[in-house]
């Protein structure tokens, strides 16, 4: 990068595109309209090109200021964790992580799928959920060290991100104890009768869900669908009906639900995978995570 480079002038820049305006981040940084617009302007004139441009009222971003601005958030987002990871890294108290997990990752599967790590005495875990998409953009910010999520991240060329199967899981159908005995008898044409819960198309299993229930012939009886795995199982557990769930959860299911497997949905497989920015992982409880180290 250019020594150049004024770093007050680029977070004046930075705090102007946030906000939307000259005022609005004269008014957030407690200075005067007159001193932002001097330093962003005394920017553009360092990189030679306009970032700004007038939009009615306020401001827009020039082509030049939508390149400049994603890199810019990455580095005040990185600017942010420099005293945390310089302690940490001092003291050696502390091992961060920071985990994306997927809206449609089953969150009774996320323990399970962290449990390597977990036991490591010095962990501090963050987690956050959020939709997919967005927590691959904070990936690529690094604002995350990993996330976990039900599908690989997609092809894209301008995120240069990597995805490391965790295994998978076969899809079984539970059910409350007032609902067992039914569930069991003329399965699965009975689906079509029973109250069935179903996880929305925010998770990957969905479609494959679907296409199992095209080649039983059965149109199931949906009285309910769920963003949350976790509010599904809480809701078929309260007697609402019956819904799929990976097998890997079925001793969690049962011990924390009190539902009970009854049958499996064949040919259906939940898939796990971490997301990470590196090809080769170098972040050790990342690597722990993939049973690499």
């Amino acid at each position: 990068m250019s020594q150049e480079l004024n770093y007050k002038h680029l977070y004046y820049f930075w705090v102007t595109a946030k906000e939307g305006g000259m005022s609005h981040a004269a008014a957030r940084l407690g200075m005067a309209v007159q001193t932002v617009s001097a330093q962003v302007r005394a920017l553009e004139q360092s990189l030679g090109h306009a970032l700004f441009k007038p939009a009615g009222r306020g401001l827009a971003l020039t082509d030049a200021g939508q390149a400049a601005l994603p890199l810019a958030e990455q580095i005040f987002q990185l600017g942010e964790q420099l005293h945390s990871t310089v302690r940490d890294a001092a003291t050696h108290t502390r091992m961060r992580l920071a985990v994306g997990i997927s809206d449609g990752l089953p969150k009774l599967a996320v323990r399970d799928l962290l449990h390597p790590v977990l036991a490591e005495p010095s962990l501090h875990l963050l987690c956050h959920e959020d939709e997919f998409e967005d927590l691959l953009g904070d990936l690529a910010l690094h604002r995350l060290d990993v996330v976990l999520s039900d599908r690989a991240a997609p092809p894209n060329p301008n995120l240069r991100l990597y995805s490391h199967a965790m295994g998978h899981s076969p899809l079984g159908w539970y059910a409350p104890a007032q609902w067992i005995a039914q569930a069991r008898q003329g399965f699965p044409h009975n689906l079509a009768k029973l109250p069935v819960l179903l996880p929305t198309d925010h998770a990957a299993v969905r479609p494959r869900i679907d296409h199992w229930f095209e080649r039983q012939g059965v149109t199931p009886h949906v009285i309910g669908e769920f963003e949350d795995s976790a509010l599904l199982s809480t809701f078929g557990a309260s007697g609402m009906g019956v819904f799929p769930a990976p097998d890997r959860m079925r001793d969690t299911l049962a011990q924390r639900y009190g539902v009970e497997w009854f049958a499996d949905c064949d040919g259906v497989q939940e898939h796990f995978f971490a997301i990470g920015t590196e090809r080769k992982v170098q972040h050790p409880l990342v690597k722990r995570l993939l049973g690499l180290g």
